[in-house]
């Protein structure tokens, strides 16, 4: 398994995007060219890419997460968004290698804390953030929607 930092928009990076995009959120339209250039070119955004090491998909990307960083007054933090591994290699560790990639490179740039969120259905989601060192914090999460 390959994890890479992905920053330049391909045909290929797309149409990988649009299929494992819809195995996340069901609610998410589809992604065009623009839309992933876009994406890829915001200052702190950081798009995680696995690519298999397995034949007969040797390279194809099989799962993607996001770290974004932002400053604030109080220091680098980052934000883990978007885990995602197409459901035909989950199983295989992948999601514990693009979490730990981003906890690593989180690690690297000096971030303050590294932060998440998952809904308690996500059963497997959870227990791999908690494997992974996430530790569940008393808050609550707003959201508005005015």
């Amino acid at each position: 398994m390959t994890i890479t930092i992905e920053n330049e928009a391909s045909e290929e990076l797309l149409t990988a995007m649009n299929k494992l995009i819809p195995q996340l959120s069901s609610s998410t339209p589809q992604m065009d060219a623009q839309t992933l250039k876009a994406y890829l070119e915001q200052p702190g955004v950081y798009l995680f890419v696995a690519r298999s090491d397995a034949e007969p998909d040797q390279g194809a990307i099989v799962g993607m997460s996001t770290l974004a960083t932002f400053r604030l007054p109080t220091g680098l933090r980052a934000w883990v968004e978007d885990v995602v591994v197409d459901g035909a290699a989950r199983g295989q560790g992948i999601g514990q290698r693009l979490v730990d990639a981003m906890v690593a490179y989180g690690q690297e740039i000096h971030a303050k804390s590294i932060d998440l969120t998952s809904r308690p259905s996500r059963e497997a989601a959870n227990r791999l953030y908690q494997r992974s060192g996430f530790v569940l914090r008393e808050t609550n999460v707003y959201r508005y929607h005015g």
